[in-house]
């Protein structure tokens, strides 16, 4: 994504853009929020930041968008000045596939418990609040720190679908999808809701679930500060 957006704003500017994304995202996950800056070497746009996406839209592939664009300070980063972010990780429920959720849910066939949405939620709470994540990272990840605060984490459920929703300060590699293939196992009767402190606790990889297929996960928001968005020089 940010390589076929760098060579669209390099066309339509004339010239190198560096870009800058607020974090990245495997092959396969989604965005429909993802926050980037754009830096012209000369720092002047021929058109105002408020009609960017209109005029970028002609060039943009079909599975690519900009929403909304805005100046900022020289001091904005979009990676390092976000405050948190959401994701949402939908899993289709359903005895057959159904193909317009293809590459954009996990579509399941497992055998959910009756009070499977309330389990979920009931071992989501467990996740609420700052942990070490070992065991809900991939193994091998480099990582200097696997500690993170997860502000809200809670299963909805509309006819079919079940949506992950996790929000934090920061998120491992792979762990909102280890984090639903826990769930996913808690649905079906694999893991105990009341289990999770105790995966915590483990640090161990294989103590918790599956890791979900990437094609569920999407970044829905990206949490700032309104202050940062004017800051002139990173201190």
């Amino acid at each position: 994504m940010q390589g076929t957006l760098t060579e669209i704003v390099r066309a339509f500017f004339g010239a190198p853009v560096a870009v800058t994304g607020c974090s990245r995202t495997d092959s396969g996950v989604h965005a429909d929020a993802f926050a980037l800056t754009l830096r012209l070497p000369d720092g002047s746009l021929p058109v105002p930041p408020e009609k960017l996406p209109l005029a970028l839209s002609p060039q943009m592939p079909p599975d690519l968008s900009l929403y909304e664009a805005r100046a900022v300070g020289d001091g904005f980063h979009a990676r390092y000045d976000a405050r948190g972010k959401e994701y949402r990780y939908t899993i289709l429920h359903a005895p057959v596939c159904n193909p317009f959720y293809a590459h954009r849910a996990w579509q399941v066939h497992h055998r959910f418990l009756p009070d499977a949405l309330e389990r979920m939620n009931e071992a989501a709470a467990h996740l609420v609040g700052t942990h070490d994540f070992s065991a809900f990272r991939a193994e091998g990840s480099p990582t200097h720190s696997p500690v993170r605060t997860v502000y809200a984490c809670r299963v909805e459920k509309t006819d079919s679908r079940y949506t992950v929703c996790v929000e934090g300060d920061g998120f491992l590699y792979n762990m909102v999808r280890i984090i639903t293939g826990t769930l996913l196992a808690v649905a079906t009767g694999g893991i105990s809701p009341d289990a999770i402190p105790r995966i915590l606790e483990s640090k161990n990889r294989t103590a918790a679930g599956a890791t979900a297929p990437p094609d569920g996960l999407c970044l829905a928001r990206v949490f700032y500060d309104a202050a940062d968005f004017s800051k002139e020089s990173r201190t």
